[in-house]
C-alpha cells in the first residue's frame, strides 16, 4: 500500500499558497471600488483553508523520501487540484460561470493553452482579467520546473537526455534541484518585468502591459480583449515576437548566462533548429501572401512573423484572422502548432528536440539499409543517443498520435464537425490555444461547444501539459506493483 501523505502534503501546501495569491487581484478590484473583490476573498479563504487542512493532515510525513510512484502522482495531482481551485473566482465572480466553463478556463490558464470560453473580456473586472493572466504565469514557471527537475529523472519522452545539463551551470554543479528552480524563478520574473516595461514603452497601458507580459512569457496567450492581440498592431507585434522566442528557449541556458557562460546557448542545436524553423516558415508564409494575395511587404512579414511564432510556441495570440489568408496558411498553421519550442521552456507541444532525434534515427536507418554491415548510431549535439532515450522519444510520438486520434474521435462523437474536432484535439493536446474553423478559430472561442466536449478538452489540456506519459502510467497496475 502506497503512502499518499507526502503527495497530499505538497499539494495541500501549494493550494494554500495558491489561495494566498488571489489577494493580488482582490486588491486590484478593491482599489478600483469594484465589488468583485468579494469573489476573490471567498475563493482565497476557501482555497487556503482546504489546502492548509490537507497539509496539516499529512504533515507527519514531512521528511519521508518520495517514491517514483508518488512523484508521478504528485505531478498529475498538482495540475488537477490547482485548476479546480483556480476556477472558483470564475464561479463566484462576475462571469458566474458554470463549473464546466470555470474549470475549462482555469485549466486552459494553468496549462498555458490559452483557449477561452468567455466573451466581452473588455467588460470584465480588472481583477478577473489579471487572475486569468496570473494563472498562465504560474503555469509557465511550473512547467519549466517540471521539465528541468522532474521529467529528466522520470525518463519521460526522452527528457532524460537533459538530465545532466539541468544541473550544470557553466561548470558548477548545483547541489539541489530547489536551487536551480529558484534561479529559474528569478530569471522568469525579471524577464516578465522587462517585457511589461517594453510593452508600456510602445504604447500599451500599464494594465495591458502587465497582463500581456504575464501571458507572453508564459507563452499562454490570454488577452484583455476579445480581439486578442489585434488592438496592438505594429511595434507591439515585433516586441511580442521577440519575447515569445525568449520564453521558448531553454531557461537553463539563461541560468548559465547569469553564471557567466553564454556559449551553451549559442551552441545549443535545438535553439538553432528552432530559430531556423521560424525563419523558414515566416519567409514561406510572407512570400505566399505577397504572391497570392498581393499584400504589402511589411504587413506580410510582420503578421507572418508574429503569428508563426505565436502558433509554434503555443502562445496562441492572434493579431489577425489568418484563416482569411487562404487554404495553404490554414493547413500550415495546423502542423506548425504540433512543433513546439525548446525543452525546458514555457512552450508546449512535441518540442523541437524530439523532431531532431526522429530525423537522426531516420538517417541512421537509411544508412543501415545502404550499408548493412556498417555501425551507425543516432547522435545529438555530438553525443551518441542511448537506446532508452530513442525508445522514450518514439513512445512519445506514438502516444501523441494515438491520443490525438482518440480525442478527435471523442469530440466528433459529441456532435462537433470534423475541422472543429481535429483542430480542437490538436490545440488542446498541444496546448496551443485557438483551433481552426468558424467556431474555435482565431476569430472565435470555445464558448459555443457542448459541455461534454469541454470536459474532454480540459482533460486533453492536462495530458498535453504533462507530456502524456506521466498521466497514462498512473492507470497501469504494473506500475503500482513495482
Amino acid at each position: 500500500m502506497h503512502d499518499l501523505r507526502p503527495v497530499g502534503y505538497v499539494i495541500g501546501l501549494l493550494c494554500a499558497v495558491f489561495g494566498a495569491t488571489m489577494t493580488v487581484p482582490l486588491a486590484v478590484d478593491f482599489a478600483a471600488g469594484d465589488e468583485h473583490w468579494r469573489a476573490f476573498l471567498q475563493s482565497a479563504v476557501l482555497t487556503s483553508a482546504i489546502g492548509g487542512l490537507i497539509a496539516l493532515a499529512c504533515a507527519n510525513s514531512v521528511g519521508d523520501r518520495i517514491s517514483l510512484q508518488q512523484t508521478f502522482l504528485l505531478a498529475t495531482g498538482v495540475w488537477m487540484a490547482l485548476p479546480l481551485f483556480g476556477a472558483l473566482p470564475f464561479m463566484f465572480g462576475a462571469t458566474a460561470a458554470r463549473p464546466v466553463d470555470a474549470v475549462f478556463e482555469s485549466m486552459s490558464g494553468l496549462t498555458t493553452t490559452g483557449a477561452t470560453v468567455f466573451t466581452g473580456l473588455e467588460h470584465l473586472p480588472r481583477g478577473l482579467l489579471l487572475w486569468r493572466s496570473m494563472l498562465q504565469w504560474f503555469g509557465g514557471i511550473g512547467i519549466i520546473v517540471v521539465a528541468m527537475v522532474f521529467l529528466p529523472e522520470l525518463r519521460v519522452g526522452g527528457m532524460q537526455i537533459f538530465r545532466s545539463e539541468a544541473f550544470d551551470t557553466g561548470g558548477k554543479v548545483l547541489p539541489r534541484a530547489a536551487e536551480i528552480a529558484s534561479r529559474i524563478g528569478v530569471i522568469y520574473l525579471a524577464l516578465t518585468v522587462v517585457n511589461a516595461l517594453a510593452y508600456a514603452a510602445v504604447g500599451m497601458t500599464g494594465f495591458d502591459a502587465i497582463n500581456h507580459a504575464l501571458t507572453t512569457m508564459s507563452t499562454g496567450g490570454f488577452a484583455t480583449s476579445d480581439a486578442s492581440f489585434a488592438p496592438f498592431r505594429g511595434a507591439p507585434e515585433y516586441l511580442a515576437s521577440v519575447f515569445m522566442v525568449i520564453a521558448s528557449l531553454p531557461f537553463v541556458r539563461y541560468v548559465q548566462i547569469v553564471a557567466g557562460s553564454a556559449r551553451p546557448l549559442l551552441r545549443d542545436t535545438q535553439v538553432r533548429a528552432f530559430l531556423w524553423t521560424i525563419a523558414v516558415l515566416t519567409l514561406m508564409l510572407a512570400l505566399y501572401r505577397i504572391l497570392a494575395n498581393g499584400d504589402p511587404l511589411e504587413d506580410a512579414l510582420r503578421e507572418a512573423l508574429f503569428n508563426v511564432i505565436s502558433v509554434i510556441t503555443g502562445t496562441g495570440f492572434a493579431s489577425v484572422d489568418y484563416q482569411l489568408w487562404g487554404p495553404f496558411p490554414v493547413v500550415l498553421f495546423f502542423f506548425v502548432g504540433l512543433i513546439g519550442g525548446c525543452a525546458g521552456s514555457t512552450t508546449c507541444s512535441v518540442k523541437i528536440f524530439r523532431y531532431q532525434l526522429l530525423i537522426a534515427s531516420i538517417r541512421v536507418q537509411i544508412r543501415r539499409i545502404h550499408s548493412p554491415h556498417g555501425q551507425f548510431a543516432p547522435r545529438y549535439e555530438g553525443r551518441v543517443v542511448s537506446d532508452d532515450v530513442m525508445s522514450s522519444v518514439m513512445s512519445f510520438f506514438g502516444v501523441f498520435i494515438v491520443s490525438l486520434g482518440l480525442i478527435s474521435v471523442a469530440l466528433s462523437m459529441t456532435g462537433l464537425d470534423f475541422v472543429t474536432s481535429i483542430s480542437g484535439a490538436a490545440t488542446a493536446i498541444a496546448n496551443v490555444g485557438p483551433g481552426l474553423g468558424d467556431t474555435i478559430g482565431p476569430a472565435g472561442n470555445f464558448a459555443k461547444i457542448n459541455d461534454t466536449a469541454k470536459w474532454i478538452l480540459s482533460a486533453a489540456m492536462l495530458l498535453g501539459r504533462l507530456e502524456l506519459l506521466i498521466v497514462f502510467v498512473l492507470f497501469m497496475p504494473r506500475f503500482w506493483r513495482a
